[in-house]
């Protein structure tokens, strides 16, 4: 009977977030006839869509706007919360906990229950660019250089002024980073 209790598979569910959040790419959106969850977002490594709830569409438009359109290319973190109430009944459902491009983390209030409202905390999600890394790579690499020359230079000029101790002269030319280049970049 395992096919009974399978999770509906045209859209993502609660339950495929168990194993922990999952970090997304927004790549498409449509608009759908059913009135309770009229957005369906596609997203990187996912077959079915996300369905968002209406408390969760309204987080995406505080962060990212009106339009869907716009929440293209954009990341969000999904989360299965287990206190998720439906018909009075814990459920479990899915939860936004980060969402890139928003310059800070997001406060938002909204209905928990009838008549009540509650803040809900969105977190900034700084997403990783390799490209760009790559082209900042040797402007890190001569402001780690030219950091080493000036602390060379005061040491030089600590040594004439007033002879440093082996413990200064340690903390001063110890490495800040171990390893070689390829481990820290």
């Amino acid at each position: 009977i395992r096919d009974t209790v399978a999770p509906k598979s045209d859209q993502m569910n609660a339950d495929d977030l168990i194993a922990g959040p999952q970090t997304y790419t927004i790549t498409e959106w449509r608009r759908q006839s059913d009135e309770k969850q009229p957005v369906a977002l596609y997203v990187t490594g996912r077959k079915v869509p996300y369905l968002p709830c209406k408390s969760m569409r309204r987080v995406l438009m505080a962060a990212w706007g009106e339009y869907a359109r716009d929440w293209v290319g954009k990341s969000f973190t999904l989360y299965c919360d287990q206190d998720v109430v439906f018909g009075g009944v814990k459920v479990g459902g899915i939860r936004i906990s980060h969402m890139s491009d928003m310059e800070a983390d997001m406060n938002v209030l909204l209905t928990a229950s009838k008549g009540k409202r509650a803040p809900y905390v969105v977190h900034r999600l700084v997403t990783y660019d390799a490209a760009k890394f790559a082209e900042e790579l040797p402007n890190m690499r001569a402001a780690i250089a030219a950091g080493k020359s000036t602390i060379e230079k005061i040491v030089a000029h600590c040594e004439k002024t007033a002879p440093l101790t082996a413990s200064q002269m340690a903390m001063l030319t110890a490495p800040a980073v171990s390893g070689t280049d390829d481990e820290v970049f």
